[in-house]
Formats: structure tokens, sequence, C-alpha cells
């Protein structure tokens, strides 16, 4: 078991129970899966970015991610239906835990000029999604062998039934929100 479900099961757990009164175990929030993401623009004009792209998210967690085509055309961004637009990747159960507990520990204390992330990117169901400037964060990347600094959009989904309880589940997890709020 890795050490952040441990610590979910151990600690996040009792503390949510007593913090939200809940008097069934299964009425904890829990994180169902974790969506990483990368929208990519230039696939277009440049069909090894996408390549690259698979290759960076594949190292980043563990697993090989699935092309996303576009679902409609939009002329304004010169967009035909089908066409392939990015590639993302659903990470559940043990892969999901140690992508956490890497993302937290590991690669949110590696961002420069670090103050914590965004207490309000809740979408109003318990859902947070985190955005990232660039992969490097992660340690398994290597600085060398990317072609260009590329953003991703990491979403954690949870059962929780609102905002709050969402923020006070990540929190207990070890989510490094920042100190002001907006």
């Amino acid at each position: 078991m890795n050490r952040m479900q441990e610590k979910y099961n151990n600690e996040v757990v009792p503390a949510l129970r007593k913090a939200f009164d809940l008097t069934n175990i299964m009425q904890v929030p829990r994180i169902t899966k974790v969506v990483v993401n990368i929208g990519m623009g230039e696939a277009m004009d440049n069909p090894k970015a996408m390549e690259a792209a698979v290759s960076d998210l594949t190292i980043v967690t563990g697993q090989k991610p699935v092309m996303t085509k576009a679902r409609k055309s939009i002329a304004n961004f010169k967009l035909r239906e089908g066409r392939l637009i990015g590639t993302k990747v659903t990470l559940r159960g043990d892969r999901m835990w140690a992508f956490l507990d890497r993302l937290m520990s590991t690669a949110l204390p590696r961002v420069r000029d670090f103050r914590g992330v965004s207490a309000n990117a809740f979408d109003g169901r318990g859902n947070y999604t985190l955005g990232l400037r660039d992969q490097l964060i992660f340690p398994e990347i290597e600085y060398d062998k990317i072609d260009k600094l590329r953003g991703m959009e990491v979403t954690i989904v949870t059962t929780a039934k609102n905002d709050d309880q969402a923020r006070v589940l990540l929190q207990l997890l070890g989510m490094p929100f920042s100190r002001k709020e907006a």
C-alpha cells in the first residue's frame, strides 16, 4: 500500500468523519480518480509534438495516455472535427496514489516562487483542477530530452458533496494551498 493511501486510511478518514459528523464510513469523501491532460494546440502543425507530449505524460504518470480528438469544428481556431488535439491519462488505484504523492511532496515544491496552489479552483461538485506551467517540475523528466515546455492540467475527482469537503480532504492529504484567500 502506498504512503499516501495509508495516510488517507489512517489519518484523513477519521479526521473527516469527525469534522463533518459522518456516521457511515461510506459517506467519507474519497478521491476516485486523477486525470492528467495536455492540450496540444500546436499538434495540428507539428505531429512530432504529439509524440513528445505522449512520452512526457507516460514518464510522469507511468501509464500510456490516450489521444483526444476535437469533438466539433471551430473555424476561428482552424480546428476540424476528429483532429488530434491533446492527450490524457486517467489514473486510478495504486498509480493514482503514487502520482498524488509525487505531485504533492516532490513536484509542486519544485515550482519556482511557489507560494501554494489556489484554494479556489474547485468546480462546485468537489473536484479540483490544477494547472502546471511545465513538465520539468517532475524529477523523472530530463531537461535535455524535452523539445518544448508543455503545461498540463491535473484534475482530482472526489466523491465530496461540496467544495468545502473536498478542500478539507485535499488539505489533510497535504495539498499545499496558498495562505491568502481571494
